[in-house]
């Protein structure tokens, strides 16, 4: 078994003493990440560009494990507001076009309120390049 441990740097990893990503094997694990640049360390105050600040940091994260969004099968999106709930699940919708993971949507305090929005994922390396069914059924 090989397990790679990715930090970032962020002080907010240290205090927790957690990794924004871990991978078993071609299991990984992106910790709720919220819309900091790294360069900058800013968070946009205007809710699209914060979440698309977010899957840029997601995305960095999963390409240091050869990964991509396309291997995402789960997402779990955390929005601030509910008011802004239309607005992030846009662009989520823009991000995952195609790829369509499960994803739970829900709205809780966060540990701040500049953070807007955070979003983990799970993905599976190479899933994006799987054989793929899709069905649809009523429930």
């Amino acid at each position: 078994m090989q397990v790679t441990k990715i930090k970032t740097g962020s002080p907010f990893e240290d205090h927790g003493s957690y990794s924004r990503l871990v991978a078993v094997d071609d299991w990984i694990f992106v910790s709720n990440t919220a819309g900091r640049d790294p360069v900058t360390k800013e968070i946009p105050a205007e809710i699209g560009a914060q979440t698309r600040q977010v899957f840029a940091n997601v995305t960095r994260a999963l390409a240091a494990v050869g990964s991509g969004l396309e291997d995402v099968v789960m997402s779990r999106v955390f929005i601030q507001d509910p008011a802004d709930t239309q607005a992030v699940m846009t662009i989520v919708g823009e991000m995952f076009r195609g790829i369509d993971p499960a994803t739970t949507v829900t709205c809780p305090p966060l540990g701040s309120t500049v953070y807007r929005v955070e979003i983990e994922v799970t993905a599976r390396r190479g899933a994006g390049r799987a054989e793929t069914e899709r069905r649809v059924i009523a429930l």
